[in-house]
């Protein structure tokens, strides 16, 4: 899937494999226009596909020599290839588990990049120092809302340089569900992972007090390092919301000495857990910002370190090229069992798959989830897949790991994070502005336009592999050394602006009673 002609500034299209019937338009292009060798029978916006050969009713439509759809109508040379002549349909994949497995050449321990991070006394290692607030259930998240907002007053923090801020992680459920099944599992299984979560210096435990969500129920089996400083309550024992909020803020304010009391030192990248999502995707997605990740994921994984892609629904359709690389049929199998389960729980919402590009991304050029997919699956470079994960469960295994989350981007990067990620990369060609407090979250550009309409939330612009002709390898090495900056406590733009409080989301499984 490496694109063959990327990088030939000015071109009007690019071709992304040599057997492919289609290619991408480099910018919006006139009737008339020439390219590869055809020439356009209406105008093409940019990011939307050409055909360069005929495709038969019923025949595959292919991109990075890869199915992602199939034709509709007659298609020929120089149409415009949309959702009006291309349709999805399901098809056999050919997972061929492990065929794709090579060695890792890996970076020699003391040759290994490295990063300023925060240790812990548990030896975890942190990118950020926050102060938490998490809540057992909805009707506590007011509360905690106006607890966080008490420290967002000027001079609060000034006494304590070392503290990132105090954020209130709220959410919609913990009551009005089954106070045993995976509902409920899935919720208390995402807090535990963020109360466990290096970036968090100490935090308060917010319930209302009558929630199925019972805050002892949660905190079972929470592996918390003795010296974090953890308090709970709930707003009914405490007399009520002034009350509660009187009393939290005292409390947090007393965690904050000890909090302010870290120090960056020199870790190796082999310390870092880097979340990889998209949101906003465009056609070029899968051409310049994904492939560049991609790039950074494989010089990562090098150095010892742990990347984490997500959005099972995004690889839809591209799974066999990640059963390939999968180091262990177990591991192909868990993938494999995880597409199944969406593949049923869309039909059993009267759904398809194929529901899942938004009119943002068809209007970028993409037209089905096999080609969306396609393109996603490039987040994660080239090296083996080493693990695969439930929703929020905790990333144990070095290398390149996939965890089972939605496509929708809040939810699934909430999964990520509780999993572990210090670090998160989120590629972009619609222009998304989601933040992940605790984890810092760096925005990739897929197109030089939206960089610079959106210059003051893009961090990274990849649009110049075809803007500028800058090559894919360039752009990831640029990325990675901006990965372990933002480790080191650069702030992103997200963070700037206060981004990541609202888009905690976990996912909610289950009947709402």
């Amino acid at each position: 899937m490496t694109p063959v002609s990327i990088g030939r500034r000015g071109e009007p299209s690019v071709r992304l494999h040599a057997a492919d019937n289609v290619v991408v338009a480099a910018r919006a292009l006139a009737a008339g226009t020439s390219v590869d060798g055809v020439t356009l029978r209406r105008d093409v916006p940019a990011g939307h596909k050409v055909a360069v050969a005929e495709i038969p009713v019923g025949e595959p439509v292919r991109k990075y020599n890869q199915i992602i759809g199939f034709a509709s109508a007659a298609i020929v040379p120089g149409d415009h290839v949309h959702t009006h002549n291309v349709a999805f349909q399901a098809f056999e994949r050919d997972y061929a588990v492990g065929a794709d497995v090579t060695p890792v050449e890996y970076v020699p321990e003391s040759e290994r990049a490295t990063f300023q991070g925060i240790v812990r006394a548990d030896g975890s290692v942190a990118t950020r120092n926050y102060l938490g607030i998490l809540t057992s259930v909805n009707c506590s998240a007011t509360a905690a809302k106006m607890i966080a907002d008490q420290f967002r007053r000027p001079g609060l923090l000034d006494d304590y340089p070392n503290v990132d801020g105090v954020v209130a992680l709220t959410h919609g459920t913990g009551c009005g569900m089954a106070d045993d099944g995976e509902g409920i599992a899935v919720l208390r299984r995402t807090l535990a992972g963020y109360a466990e979560h290096p970036n968090f210096a100490g935090f308060l435990m917010l319930g209302l007090g009558c929630e199925v969500n019972q805050i002892r129920g949660v905190s079972d089996g929470w592996r918390l390092d003795p010296s974090r400083p953890v308090e709970t309550m709930t707003i009914q024992e405490q007399g009520g919301t002034v009350a509660t909020v009187r009393a939290a803020v005292e409390a947090l304010k007393a965690m904050l000495p000890k909090a302010n009391e870290v120090t960056r030192q020199t870790v190796p990248a082999s310390e870092l857990v880097l979340g990889l999502n998209c949101g906003g995707s465009d056609a070029y997605s899968g051409i310049t910002a994904n492939p560049a990740l991609g790039a950074a994921v494989d010089l990562l994984v090098r150095h010892g370190g742990t990347a984490v892609l997500g959005e099972t629904p995004e690889v839809y359709g591209a799974e066999h090229l990640l059963t390939r690389r999968a180091v262990s049929p177990e591991i192909a199998e868990k993938l494999i069992d995880q597409i199944h389960w969406w593949e049923a729980y869309t039909a059993k919402n009267n759904g398809s798959m194929d529901n899942n590009p938004s009119p943002g991304n068809k209007a970028g050029g993409l037209t089905t989830i096999l080609e969306k997919s396609l393109g996603a699956v490039a987040k994660g470079g080239t090296t083996n897949l080493t693990g695969v994960y439930g929703y929020a469960e905790k990333v144990t295994a070095k290398g390149f790991t996939f965890m089972d989350t939605p496509g929708y981007d809040p939810v699934s990067v909430t999964g990520i994070v509780a999993g572990g990620a210090t670090v998160m990369c989120f590629t972009t060609g619609r222009g998304s502005v989601l933040g992940t407090k605790p984890t810092p979250s760096i925005k990739l550009a897929t197109n030089t336009e939206m960089y610079e309409r959106m210059s003051g939330d893009m961090d990274v612009n990849c649009g110049v592999i075809l803007s500028e002709g800058e090559s894919v390898e360039a752009v990831g090495e640029r990325l990675f050394q901006f990965i372990l900056d933002t480790a080191s406590g650069r702030k992103t733009f997200s963070e700037e602006l206060g981004f990541g409080q609202e888009e905690f989301v976990p996912w909610q499984l289950g009947a709402v009673m």
